[in-house]
């Protein structure tokens, strides 16, 4: 449908894991992460960790054989493959990064059912060490947003998106995610949109408290199989709402002519019966 813009996190929701606790776990520098974390955001902790397994002789192709091992419910790719078919657009808004997304997509072969990944910048420097950037820089433009980690808003993002949508006539939104900063984003679908939380999940934690700022419809799922039949059954739903419109629009630009009994200009109704008490 390409009426509908179906918009995915990607760690917890695509994939099972959070990827740079993945690689962090993989590569064996969870002991490191953990004694530097709070002396730092987190996107920022990331990047200083590749410095330190670079430091440690891990290579790029070490980081993406990693990657290709991550977790993942059998049933998410074909929900994908399945939506993509079906002509939505589908875009990725996640606060991970360009390279973990990119090799795992590519590994799965989905990269070209996207047409946007929203996600922090990343890059090999002539070193062989994976430099990862915040989205925004919150040191010279923070994003103002008291719901969001510093480096990413994703409700910013939602807007954006909308923006660009509105100029090729009326869409629908489907947001899939499952971490707190997921839930910004949710505040941003509007009426007629749909917010596909993940059941017992911080997002959907902070959904059931705050259930009234939400215009979207919500639909939780638990797991891949629930993410493929809730997305396929909102996907044919829209479909059928969409058709239901344009075959009554054509209704009723129908030009029906009805044939009318004249009345003559004096004539006038019969006066009421009064009813005698």
């Amino acid at each position: 449908m390409a009426g509908i813009v179906v918009v995915f996190d990607f760690d917890k929701t695509i994939i099972e894991i959070d990827s740079d606790n993945w690689v962090v776990d993989e590569l064996g520098a969870t002991d490191l992460f953990n004694q530097l974390l709070p002396t730092m955001p987190w996107n920022s902790m990331m990047d200083r960790m590749m410095r330190e397994v670079h430091a440690q002789g891990k290579t790029i192709e070490d980081i993406k054989e990693v990657l290709r091992r991550a977790p993942m419910h059998p049933r998410v790719v074909p929900a994908i493959k399945k939506a993509h078919a079906l002509g939505c657009d589908l875009r990725i808004v996640s606060d991970a990064n360009m390279f973990f997304i990119e090799t795992i997509l590519d590994h799965l072969g989905i990269k070209d059912c996207f047409t946007e990944i929203n996600t922090n910048p990343s890059y090999v420097d002539d070193q062989g060490r994976l430099r990862i950037s915040p989205y925004v820089d919150f040191h010279t433009s923070p994003h103002g947003c008291n719901l969001c980690p510093p480096n990413m808003c994703k409700g910013m993002i939602i807007e954006r998106i909308q923006a660009s949508i509105a100029k090729e006539g009326k869409k629908r939104m489907i947001y899939l995610g499952d971490g707190s900063g997921d839930f910004c984003p949710s505040l941003k679908l509007k009426e007629g949109d749909f917010m596909m939380p993940r059941k017992n999940y911080p997002v959907w934690d902070l959904i059931c408290e705050n259930r009234a700022l939400l215009k979207a419809e919500i639909h939780e799922w638990a797991n891949g199989a629930e993410l493929e039949r809730v997305l396929l059954e909102l996907i044919d739903k829209i479909s059928i709402q969409e058709s239901n419109n344009s075959n009554l629009a054509q209704l009723l630009s129908v030009d029906c002519k009805f044939e009318s009994i004249p009345m003559a200009g004096h004539e006038a109704l019969p006066p009421p019966l009064r009813v005698h008490q």
